[in-house]
């Protein structure tokens, strides 16, 4: 009845299987043909379809979803259920499948890909990491194989010529920062056969919300060498000896901080008496801020980790280092200091993309996961994609219990110890999940003071997981993990010792608790359906204090509540109010997600423009024709005393070094006037139409400025034993370049929430 109604509004989520159904009966008809078939004559049959059209028509995906659950039989011993090919049909319909855990997303996803590839369609799957996308690949090989695909991976350690070879393939796996990082650097060559990522066809995307929607607004940068940021250890020795509320004070939703009139006084005497607000020398200043929001905002073992001398980030969605993720460069180098660790390299932005704007160039997307329908609302905003929820193939008998409220963090952390005593008495496997490093650690310092011995799963031991969650579902295990999405690996009762899976369901199967509530329903989703996977008992709670930083943050009043005597809040009102205060942290991301979105789309359209301008350039000879009419006496000069192909040569490698150091430059320029853009909110000024306003005039004459230069350049050149030297005009590529994800400022949006609020209070509909 609910999905009918979903239906009849047209709300997100209401993608209608029933035609996906009918084809069940037909599919398991062509079974028993199916297995008489040889496996060379199984792949014929696999071949046969690549003469159908898309979209398939029923007839052509029942013989696909045949010929697909015949061939895992054979590859993987795993025939896949009804369920799993409701969610391949949804796939290649374009949707967003969801799939509760240990449903099989990774089978279906392959059947799906392959239906693409077997129509000509080039497909890449895309992964939270290189883990994944490497396992996946190597799994599922032999599938690919009998059904006459070809596949590949794509990896941190592929070579260039290795990643041709997976990008040629009709499959590709890939995390998706990787496939962003690959074309980056596509877009900085300068010779057509060095790309390695063909056209893009076909997106597949695993944990399609943790991608789509945490990390939508993340920037993937290509970065060239440039003076390094210097590390300034005295400004971190400066702010370390400032004291909260004396010196500086934090907002309440701790997203930023400032210096008291009193810590402008400590730290201008501390510095040798300057003046941090002269108009002679304005650098000080930022130096100030930056080392006080790496000393007071950004907390080590909870935004980052320091190992092996660096620091390395967190990526707060799934509690695991994030690869090749960092500040930007000025914070990168603040945080550096304060650790008293080597500064990283670092240099100039040469080029960046967003993760939307990256799979938006697919033509068709699909994606599968276990928490869809939390985040289907911008699923469709954002992408224009619907969610078809697929039921489980078995009913998911696991409860959920309601949370448990209490005043403080240590009676919080008492209950749940309590609770752990209690259940782990049975021999019950226990999950417990919680925000952050040192949450984790603290926590299970706390068990085994009380006797509870834990194995504990986070970004200090990450490369362990598969090992650990592999054994969390065993008699008498406690698991203590940060967040849990995109782990990849399903928690089976009885661990690797399937003989041991009937006494662990006889004791209730795996009870997951969550130390606190995440800044999403989505996150408390992923970690509750950790218990549960395919029928299995189970239960979850969580535990919660009026201390939480989601409580802290986002509830309108934590005071005036009533406790029982262990210091539990039994009043609903108050309960209800966790539940507010997740909606609100929600609304919060939302709006940072939409903004980031407004803001790119300009700087997609500039982008693109360079882009087209390029390609031109690259493959047609556009810049020897711009630069001939320009400087024609001078270009037929050259051409007379070598040849046309070296001129041509020049001309191209001319023409690309001003665009491409001319789009270096305008980046710089748009993302120095987007940190400072909200200040215009101050003086009644809407901050995009401001952002639009600067942008769009300062790049109309981009193309022209361009070429002009690379003209001046070409007049110039110099002839060097036969051939024309473009290093004499300045002409060069950066000595080195590098791949980082630029991770937000934790401060960075406090004032576009404030001005959301307050045009929201205006009754303004657009939230910047």
């Amino acid at each position: 009845m609910a999905e009918s109604v979903r239906r009849l509004l047209g709300k997100p989520g209401a993608v209608d299987l029933r035609p996906y159904t009918k084809l069940l009966p037909a599919i398991e008809a062509e079974e028993e043909g199916l297995r008489e078939l040889s496996d060379g004559e199984l792949t014929e049959k696999a071949i046969d379809l690549g003469y159908a059209e898309l979209p398939y028509s029923q007839n052509d995906l029942v013989s696909l979803c045949a010929v697909g659950r015949e061939a895992a039989r054979r590859t993987l011993d795993e025939r896949p259920f009804d369920v799993q090919l409701l969610g391949v049909m949804a796939l290649l319909d374009g949707h967003v499948a969801e799939m509760a855990t240990g449903e099989g997303k990774t089978l279906a996803g392959t059947l799906a890909a392959a239906g693409f590839a077997l129509r000509g369609k080039r497909v890449h799957v895309l992964s939270v990491n290189d883990y994944l996308a490497r396992r996946d690949a190597e799994w599922m090989g032999p599938l690919y194989a009998m059904l006459g695909v070809t596949v590949g991976s794509v990896s941190e350690e592929s070579t260039v010529d290795e990643r041709k070879q997976a990008y040629g393939c009709d499959v590709t796996y890939a995390a998706v920062s990787e496939l962003g990082f690959d074309v980056l650097r596509d877009r900085m060559v300068t010779d057509v056969d060095d790309r390695v990522v063909p056209e893009p066809h076909v997106a597949i995307i695993d944990e399609a919300d943790s991608v789509l929607v945490d990390e939508a607004r993340v920037p993937l940068v290509l970065a060239g060498a440039a003076e390094a940021v210097a590390a300034d250890v005295e400004m971190a020795d400066v702010v370390r000896g400032l004291k909260p509320r004396l010196h500086y004070e934090v907002d309440g939703e701790g997203r930023n901080v400032q210096l008291t009139d009193a810590g402008i006084d400590a730290v201008e005497k501390a510095l040798g008496g300057v003046d941090l607000y002269s108009e002679d020398d304005t650098s000080v200043l930022p130096q100030v801020n930056l080392a006080l929001h790496a000393h007071v905002l950004l907390q080590r073992d909870v935004h980052y980790v320091v190992r092996d001398g660096e620091v390395r980030l967190i990526n707060e969605s799934r509690g695991r280092i994030a690869l090749l993720q960092r500040w930007p460069d000025g914070l990168q180098a603040a945080v550096e200091a304060k650790e008293k660790v080597a500064v990283s390299q670092t240099g100039e932005v040469l080029d960046s993309i967003t993760v939307q704007s990256l799979v938006l160039r697919y033509p068709t997307l699909a994606g599968m996961t276990g928490t869809a329908m939390s985040v289907a609302e911008q699923l469709r905003e954002f992408y224009e994609l619907e969610v078809a929820v697929v039921p489980s193939n078995k009913p998911n008998v696991r409860e959920d219990h309601g949370a448990l409220l209490y005043a403080t963090r240590e009676e919080k952390e008492d209950a749940l110890v309590a609770k752990v005593e209690e259940i782990h008495k049975t021999g019950r496997p226990i999950l417990i999940g919680t925000q952050d490093v040192a949450e984790s650690e603290l926590l299970a310092e706390r068990l085994r003071a009380a006797g509870l011995e834990s194995v504990v799963l986070n970004a200090k031991n990450d490369a362990d997981e598969a090992s650990i969650i592999a054994e969390a579902g065993t008699y008498g295990a406690i698991t203590v993990s940060t967040q849990m999405a995109g782990r990849g690996t399903d928690i089976r009762l009885g661990g690797s010792d399937m003989t041991d899976r009937d006494r662990v369901v006889e004791t209730g199967g795996l009870f997951v608790m969550g130390f606190g509530r995440y800044p999403s329903s989505r996150l408390d989703g992923q970690l509750r359906g950790r218990a549960g996977r395919q029928g299995d008992p189970g239960d979850s709670i969580f535990f919660v204090s009026m201390d939480d930083d989601l409580l802290v943050n986002h509830a309108p009043e934590t005071t005036g509540y009533k406790t029982t005597a262990d210091g539990e809040i039994t009043d609903e009102g108050w309960l209800a109010m966790v539940d507010h205060a997740q909606r609100v942290s929600e609304g919060q991301l939302l709006e940072v997600h939409r903004n980031t979105w407004r803001y790119n789309k300009l700087i997609d359209v500039q982008r693109e423009v360079v882009l087209e301008h390029r390609e031109l350039v690259l493959s047609s000879g556009q810049g020897d024709r711009h630069v001939a009419a320009d400087r024609r006496e001078r270009h037929e000069e050259l051409v007379e005393e070598l040849d046309a192909d070296e001129v041509a040569r020049a001309a191209k490698l001319i023409t690309l070094y001003h665009l491409d150091r001319g789009w270096t430059d305008h980046n710089a320029f748009l993302s120095e006037l987007r940190e400072g853009i909200h200040l215009r909110y101050l003086g009644r000024r809407d901050p995009l139409d401001e952002f639009n306003r600067e942008a769009v005039p300062v790049f109309k004459g981009f193309l022209d400025g361009a070429r002009a230069r690379a003209a001046e350049s070409f007049e110039e050149l110099e002839v060097v034993d036969g051939e024309l030297d473009v290093s004499s005009v300045g002409v060069k590529r950066p000595s080195m370049t590098w791949t980082y994800m630029v991770h937000d400022h934790p401060f960075s949006s406090a004032l576009e929430t404030l001005v959301g609020r307050l045009k929201g209070g205006r009754g303004t509909s657009n939230g910047d």
